[in-house]
């Protein structure tokens, strides 16, 4: 599949509700005492995508005949630095969210030609745009 089907502009679009919701809970609830539990789900959520999206490397190196260290490497970078922005928590931890979300596309955009996948980027620099967009504005929302 060289360009998002229908069902995966779908899924990818319907992935950024979390990121949307849990932000916008934040600037219109500002007072809340849910507001730790808001930023915890936002990380965790945050956290699964960009595990997801370096996971994805994986899957592109295992269909090589030898694969790729590097990618094997980069697959992991991504979860590791969500487990260091849980761990951070609050403010910190947005902010380390956001940037990997960034540096995750950057990634793709240097890889995914290499695998013919091209068409993709449109789609994951919408995506990564609105997630990091709705996480960074949740640190000013936040304080």
């Amino acid at each position: 599949m060289k360009e998002p089907s229908q069902t995966s502009k779908l899924l990818g679009y319907a992935g950024l509700i979390p990121f949307v919701a849990l932000s916008a809970f934040l600037l219109i609830f500002p007072d809340s005492i849910n507001k730790e539990k808001v930023i915890f789900s936002l990380l965790a959520y945050g956290i699964t995508i960009i595990s997801f999206l370096g996971a994805i490397h994986w899957g592109l190196t295992m269909q090589q005949k030898n694969p790729n260290r590097l990618l094997l490497m980069w697959g992991v970078i991504p979860s590791l630095l969500g487990w260091i922005s849980l761990l951070l928590g609050s403010v910190t931890g947005l902010l380390l969210l956001t940037a990997t979300l960034w540096l995750c596309f950057v990634m793709d955009y240097k890889i995914y030609p290499k695998f013919g996948l091209t068409h993709w980027l449109y789609m994951r620099f919408t995506l990564t745009a609105v997630a990091s967009i709705s996480v960074a504005l949740s640190v000013i929302f936040f304080r």
